[in-house]
């Protein structure tokens, strides 16, 4: 069991996607560009199966941003979409309302 002093060790935060490409080496991955508040940051998401890329910008979205930056098929990914799946389908986490990117989430 995770206690809650390791939960707040985990910086989760809004995220505008403004970019949305696929990669270029994985049939499932899309290279995000999100913006977090006044900074941009690249992640790589395996979401391609689920979304199209003009599902996906302007989508206001929930992010991991405090993990070690990963090398994914030769691409650098800084933060990791939040994402809820089961034997139907994948769904992003989004937010309801419009909310500034690079707000907490807790």
């Amino acid at each position: 069991m995770a206690t809650y002093e390791d939960f707040k060790k985990i910086e989760i935060k809004t995220a505008r996607i403004i970019e949305a490409r696929v990669h270029p080496g994985a049939d499932r991955l899309y290279v995000l560009d999100i913006d977090i508040g006044g900074e941009k940051r690249q992640i790589v998401a395996g979401i391609r199966n689920y979304y199209g890329v003009e599902e996906l910008v302007g989508k206001n979205i929930a992010v991991v941003l405090n993990l070690e930056p990963a090398v994914i098929r030769g691409i650098e990914s800084n933060g990791m979409l939040l994402a809820a799946s089961n034997d139907q389908g994948l769904s992003i986490l989004t937010l309801d309302k419009d909310i500034s990117p690079g707000s907490i989430i807790k």
